[in-house]
């Protein structure tokens, strides 16, 4: 009987150890799984386990094509089954084409005369997914929150970071989620930030390799009403509840989509950017609807100069003959389209500038736990 031996950590059984465990089992007539056990996890990757062991022994155990399951407890790192494996000296110690510890199992398997086997990697019989990647999806929320921008917007793409600058935003609701998303797309608030957590990626990260900044999935992640040192990565100087901005904020519909990515090596006036962040930063920590109007309207100035339509045909012109006059307004994100943000001096007012067509009301948006 040609016995084979595997190992791993096998956290979480997915359909590409199932496979994994049928083509090694193929090289014998014998198969034997060896899991970590949790206090391995524990101490080699700083992770709890997703089950006892004894449950994790008897769910591998079940499967047709595994004869027998071992725990392996060493604390070497990649050899934690060696107790095991001198035990039962398999003929076959079978890995997959990525394993890091070739070195040790090859001085292992000469130590009982077994073979060391490369298992190729071969058509997948389902879409590949790791461990990792099924824990990213677990941990997801099942909603998130889009995000309004006040001021300092493109400090966060790397290539134009300056130092002592500031990025100021707001997570706002409703919220949406991967069924229900009640806002139009491609709209400058934020929905690839969004739609990345949702989905349990770093939206970060996405958002970096784009060419883009960080801002939208670090207050998509956060929540509140956000105070970002400008620079290469997201650094949080405050965040606040935003209760002054409540029944203050409304969004307009411009009726084009918004690009940010093909926007990016624009010309602009960053240092106008930067001081319309400084005063939005103080605004925030103030707590003032006043300041932050005011960095709204030099935000707003910047855009103007940047080439962008006034906004016309909506509250900027029309909202003397409804009685509504806004403190301020902006287009979101990098403009050029999307929504633009209104803010109100009360709840009031708000109400009746989204009595007109194209606005909505929104609210600040901070998650549970949260500040």
């Amino acid at each position: 009987m040609i016995r084979v031996f595997v190992s791993g950590c096998y956290d979480i059984i997915h359909a590409g150890h199932v496979q994994f465990f049928r083509e090694a089992r193929a090289l014998g007539d014998h198969l034997t799984v060896s899991f970590a056990s949790s206090e391995v996890l524990w101490f080699h990757k700083q992770r709890r386990s997703s089950l006892p062991d004894e449950h994790k022994r008897a769910l591998m155990a079940s499967l047709r094509m595994v004869d027998d399951v071992v725990i392996g407890r060493g604390l070497d790192e990649g050899i934690d089954f060696r107790e095991e494996f001198l035990r039962i000296r398999p003929h076959i110690l079978a890995v997959t084409e990525d394993d890091k510890y070739e070195v040790l199992k090859r001085a292992l398997c000469a130590e009982v005369g077994a073979r060391y086997v490369v298992l190729g990697k071969t058509p997948p019989d389902f879409k590949p997914i790791s461990t990792s990647e099924i824990v990213r999806t677990i941990r997801a929320p099942q909603e998130a929150p889009l995000r309004v921008d006040f001021a300092g917007g493109w400090l966060d793409v790397p290539a134009y970071a300056r130092a002592g600058a500031y990025v100021v935003n707001c997570a706002i609701s409703p919220t949406v989620s991967l069924r229900s998303w009640p806002y139009e797309r491609n709209a400058g608030l934020g929905g690839s930030g969004a739609w990345a957590l949702l989905n349990g990626h770093d939206g970060i990260k996405a958002e970096l390799d784009l060419g883009v900044g960080w801002q939208d999935p670090a207050v998509i992640r956060e929540t509140g009403l956000c105070v970002w040192r400008s620079g290469l990565r997201p650094e949080l100087e405050i965040k606040i509840a935003g209760r002054f901005l409540r029944g203050c904020m409304a969004l307009y519909w411009t009726g084009a989509p918004h690009d940010t990515p093909s926007m990016v090596a624009d010309s602009r006036d960053y240092g106008a950017i930067a001081t319309a962040g400084m005063s939005a930063r103080d605004a925030v920590w103030r707590e003032s609807l006043d300041g932050l109007a005011e960095a709204v309207r030099q935000s707003y100035a910047v855009q103007l100069a940047e080439g962008m339509a006034p906004l016309s045909g909506n509250a900027s012109s029309t909202s003397p003959q409804a009685g509504v006059l806004p403190l301020a307004w902006k287009y979101c994100g990098g403009g050029f389209g999307g929504y633009a943000l209104y803010l109100c001096k009360d709840q009031a007012d708000r109400d009746r500038l989204c009595g007109l067509p194209g606005f909505r009301p929104i609210e600040p948006f901070v998650g549970s736990g949260s500040a």
